[in-house]
């Protein structure tokens, strides 16, 4: 009896031991693989990009520096204008990948990666339509004289024919009718960025050749005859910011003043009132048509086309861009995030075109740009 009760007593020890050793080799075997997962986290060697100013914050945000890092795709990245990251294709610079603002840039870089005889594919994860920041009483003048016309509350659509021949034929907002509220002698003008440097500028030039047009731009004389009429709207309007996040810094600094009408990417007001900062009195006008600006990359290796499907797809870098205004592929979850911040937004987007093709826009850039030089 005693022998078996020893027996018994030595299985169950041995039995707790194989246990716990079991347990501890499997802790250990765990622990390795962890530590051979962040050592491989670790050390997994950083995509270079280049990138546009709107897309710094994306690339800032702990959140998506963490998702990357877990995905094995850290990132570097350096701000460069969209329009001049084609000329670092084939050099000593070249980054893993672009991520430009706009279809004209982007197919700027694939085309000269295909004179390179380098292969580039594209995807665009983001978009956000180009809309003009005005204000109530702005938005009320242009309405009543058939400029405007009121959709939700603080949106409204902008007529770009009548906008753009109203502003070609010189006219003041003194002169408007109902222009009670803003009676001064300043004339009727769309500020913009600087089209010798920016996207958004390069846009408005496409939106209102266009209204003149009836269509968009598609031979060259149609781009040397416009551009040549349009290039005083951007002479006449002074002095301009380089980069599209400067022109809405004057927006919401100084004020209808300055900037009755601002030619912005929505995605600058929704990142602004997910935040809290867009007043009762501020308004969206959504140009008929409109442009929906692509946020466009290309990748130069097979590492970044990995980088550019978790863009498309993951949730929490998909997330972190709506938080700064961009429009996905999930327009419910836009229109959600548009309501909670308190935002009335066009979601249905009906009236949109296309840039013309990126020789026509690029020799109407060169058009106003020389005109803007003398």
């Amino acid at each position: 009896m005693n022998n078996a009760k020893r027996l018994i007593g030595t299985l169950v020890l041995l039995a707790l031991f194989g246990g716990a050793l079991f347990f501890a080799l499997r802790s250990n075997d765990e622990n390795r693989l962890i530590a051979q997962e962040q050592a491989a986290i670790a050390s997994a060697e950083p995509l270079r990009g280049m990138i546009t100013v709107e897309m710094e914050p994306l690339f800032k945000d702990e959140r998506v520096i963490r998702a990357l890092a877990q995905a094995k795709l850290p990132v570097q990245v350096a701000r460069v204008g969209s329009r001049d990251m084609a000329a670092r294709i084939g050099g000593a610079d070249q980054p893993d990948f672009f991520l430009a603002s706009g279809v004209v840039a982007a197919n700027m870089i694939a085309d000269a990666a295909r004179k390179a005889g380098k292969a580039a594919t594209q995807t665009s994860p983001f978009h956000t339509p180009l809309v003009v920041a005005s204000w109530e009483p702005i938005a009320k003048i242009l309405a009543a004289n058939g400029i405007a016309k009121p959709g939700a509350p603080r949106v409204y659509a902008l007529d770009m024919e009548k906008l753009t021949r109203a502003m070609l034929a010189k006219q003041r907002w003194r002169d408007l009718k109902a222009s009670d509220d803003y009676a001064v002698s300043r004339s009727v003008l769309v500020s913009t960025t600087d089209i010798r440097r920016s996207n958004s500028a390069a846009m408005y030039l496409a939106l209102t050749s266009a209204a003149l047009h009836g269509d968009v731009v598609a031979d060259r004389g149609a781009a040397v005859k416009y551009a040549g009429q349009l290039a005083e709207l951007f002479k006449r309007q002074g002095f301009q910011e380089n980069y599209v996040n400067g022109a809405f810094d004057d927006y919401l600094s100084i004020g209808m003043g300055k900037t009755p009408l601002t030619f912005i990417y929505e995605s600058q007001m929704l990142a602004q009132a997910q935040k809290g900062g867009v007043r009762p009195e501020m308004v969206l006008m959504y140009p008929q048509p409109t442009i929906i600006n692509k946020i466009v990359f290309v990748a130069m290796s097979d590492r970044a086309r990995l980088l550019a499907e978790r863009l498309a797809a993951d949730k929490t870098l998909q997330a972190v861009a709506l938080e700064q205004g961009f429009r996905t592929g999930d327009t419910a979850a836009f229109t959600a995030a548009a309501e909670k911040a308190g935002l009335a937004v066009d979601v249905r987007m009906n009236q949109v075109i296309d840039p013309p093709g990126f020789d026509l826009m690029f020799e109407m850039i060169d058009i106003v740009s020389r005109e803007m030089n003398q």
